[in-house]
């Protein structure tokens, strides 16, 4: 009791005369498992919000058992997590439920890379993330340089940002399984050049190329989500136009509005 009287009185004497603790958007990274090297990426997420100064992160890695009440001090969530198709590491049905009604409610979610193609058969989180990895349903051609071509330079997380910017050395992400047209709404595309995918590596979409979806947001009730693609490891992730989009697009998720400023190389 005494420990945290004396926290309690070191926050009030820090503050001048009238003033009040700014308020910070609340986010939550759940992680723990992955296709992808989870332990790595984390930590960027973490930072990369931290750094804004609009954010307090917390990470948890074993969300299996959750409720709503776990989820109820949080604006947003990030999700990078993915069970492997391993049934032990399902959260469950509380958790499962815990999470759609959060989203549904009103709160803010991120689906950040490799979690999209977590849950399958689970319809509601398919809904929420708008497209996912599936049997066969989702690929992607060597690592390598890509140009990131903006759609929709009027959505907030999008706004004030030039035509393009360059992703380098990533995965990009093609023939995904899509929920019907008009439930998601896409922010930026890439063109998956064809001629980079190796003589018989699947690659069922006809032709020279075809532009695919990188960035896009999900109306989930009353509640927002942000999805990239972008981001495969930390080095992926280094980039102005990954940083400033799962930044800016975190923020549109838990609050509907961005005010994180764009770097100069971006506008």
């Amino acid at each position: 009791m005494k420990a945290a009287f004396r926290t309690v009185l070191l926050v009030a004497v820090s503050l001048a005369p009238g003033q009040t603790p700014s308020a910070k958007i609340q986010a939550l990274i759940i992680t723990g498992q992955n296709g992808h090297d989870w332990s790595a990426t984390t930590p960027v997420l973490r930072k990369l919000l931290e750094d804004t100064g609009k954010f307090e992160v917390r990470v948890t890695e074993e969300f299996r058992g959750a409720g709503p009440e776990t989820l109820a001090p949080y604006d947003v969530v990030i999700l990078n997590y993915y069970e492997k198709k391993q049934p032990m590491l399902r959260w469950g049905e509380r958790a499962d439920t815990a999470l759609e009604k959060y989203v549904h409610g009103g709160k803010g979610l991120v689906v950040y890379h490799f979690s999209m193609a977590a849950f399958d058969g689970w319809s509601e989180y398919e809904k929420m993330c708008g497209a996912n990895w599936r049997p066969n349903n989702g690929h992607h051609s060597a690592r390598h340089d890509f140009t990131v071509e903006i759609k929709d330079t009027e959505h907030p997380i999008t706004h004030g940002m030039k035509a393009s910017f360059l992703q380098a050395n990533d995965e990009l992400y093609a023939n995904l399984k899509w929920q019907p047209e008009g439930a998601y709404h896409v922010l930026a595309t890439a063109w998956d050049d064809h001629a980079k995918y190796t003589p018989g590596e699947k690659q069922p979409i006809p032709g020279s190329g075809l532009n695919q979806p990188m960035l896009w947001t999900v109306n989930y009730g009353n509640g927002r989500v942000f999805v990239t693609a972008l981001g495969h490891d930390p080095d992926a992730m280094k980039g102005a136009g990954f940083t400033a989009t799962l930044s800016r697009g975190a923020e549109w998720a838990a609050t509907g509005k961005v005010t994180i400023p764009l770097p100069d190389d971006l506008k």
